[in-house]
């Protein structure tokens, strides 16, 4: 295992025990909300975003317990959007991270419910003052994963997916579309550490410059694994954008152009980096993780 390996590895523990801590079961009537919360959001994942969160914020000298909570809260999000496309109203996809859906383990009004509880619950964390003890970051963590999550970030994005999958859509299209939906949130993981250590305008720049690649590369990393990949490596069902009929970067630019538009969105995005230090390494390492990976 190499060093960014073993970086994501032990972040996703530390982000998993403060995932466990906000998501405490006791016995009580809504247990079973609680269970499928749970099911949904421990256990599984690269834990990407959350470990953006960490490394922007390793470029402010941000505590580690404010920069843990943020970290969750992205992944709270990220984990209610992936109840919800996998209900049959959306993708309609039986397996998740290599097990049930949460529509499938319980049931699906319980998984609508999960979902909704689990995004409310991000910014119940991100609200604590245990986050942070300035209100004034806190209120902007909020205003900031609200724009990313919402009609004009993750969801917008969603909402075009589901408009375009009938019509043949151009490079332009699926562009937006995935800055949107893949994008948005990406970009409010790195560029939350700014946030959180008070930064100045050079600074989040990089970073959200540094995300806007990064998103994409992801996205065009993701169908090509739909392409290429199997579902054992990628925990979930493969092959379904071409069954639909669903225009894709692949789809529209092929594979090998796709692959190499990936590469190049990488290097891209490491160039942004260029105002931090050696702090930020593990993040340049990640713009190539992510066109590599096989999960």
């Amino acid at each position: 295992m190499d060093a960014l390996q073993q970086a994501m590895a032990s972040a996703a523990v530390d982000v998993e025990a403060v995932l466990q801590q906000v998501l405490e079961s006791e016995d009580e009537p809504e247990r079973r909300l609680l269970e499928s919360m749970r099911y949904a959001a421990l256990g599984g994942g690269k834990r990407l975003r959350p470990f953006l969160v960490l490394q922007s914020a390793r470029q402010f000298t941000v505590s580690r317990k404010s920069a843990l909570r943020t970290a969750a809260a992205v992944e709270l999000v990220h984990c209610y959007s992936l109840v919800h496309d996998d209900l049959p109203a959306m993708d309609d996809d039986d397996l998740r991270r290599g097990k049930p859906t949460v529509h499938k383990a319980f049931d699906e009004a319980t998984a609508i419910l999960a979902g909704d509880a689990l995004l409310t619950l991000a910014f119940q964390v991100l609200g604590d003052e245990t986050t942070h003890s300035n209100p004034g970051v806190r209120c902007e963590l909020i205003v900031a994963l609200a724009r990313a999550a919402g009609a004009h970030g993750m969801i917008g994005g969603q909402m075009i997916d589901l408009a375009v999958a009938d019509r043949d859509v151009d490079i332009g299209e699926i562009t937006r579309l995935q800055r949107l939906k893949t994008g948005a949130l990406i970009t409010f993981a790195c560029e939350a550490g700014a946030i959180l250590g008070r930064a100045g305008e050079p600074g989040r720049e990089a970073l959200r410059g540094f995300a806007h690649d990064l998103g994409l590369a992801f996205q065009i990393a993701d169908d090509l694994l739909d392409v290429e990949g199997t579902a054992a490596e990628t925990g979930k069902a493969v092959g379904k954008d071409a069954t639909q009929g669903k225009a894709t970067f692949v789809s529209i630019l092929g594979p090998e152009r796709a692959r190499a538009q990936a590469g190049m969105l990488a290097d891209q995005a490491v160039r942004h980096l260029a105002i931090f230090d050696e702090n930020a390494d593990f993040l340049r390492e990640v713009a190539r993780f992510v066109v590599e990976r096989r999960s």
